[in-house]
């Protein structure tokens, strides 16, 4: 979908495409993404929720089925910052998709 904002034409994408262009990233940097369950492990843990951590040397991102897309983008961005800025950097990357990795326009 294209809009026109004053004399130039401007993308817009919405949270599924950003999404699927994060994973697209992130897959490309070698980082593995899995969708897990959400709810709750048991009354005495918190309930899961999205993010980060290393098995075995690789970098995995989980994300909670229960956490809204938002939060999703929100986690696979901050790891694809923090573990993966030099790839990142590398490839063109849309500016909708940009702001969420560079969240202060850095």
């Amino acid at each position: 979908m294209r809009k026109r904002a004053e004399d130039c034409t401007v993308s817009t994408m919405d949270e599924t495409q950003i999404f699927e262009a994060l994973l697209e990233l992130a897959g490309g940097a070698g980082i593995k993404v899995r969708l897990g369950g959400g709810g709750n492990l048991g009354e005495d843990l918190p309930p899961v929720a999205s993010g980060a951590c290393r098995v075995r040397g690789e970098l995995w991102v989980v994300l909670a089925a229960s956490d809204s897309v938002p939060i999703q983008i929100a986690t696979l961005a901050g790891a694809l910052r923090e573990h993966a800025a030099e790839f990142v950097e590398s490839r063109h990357v849309a500016p909708a998709v940009r702001a969420f990795l560079n969240p202060q326009g850095e």
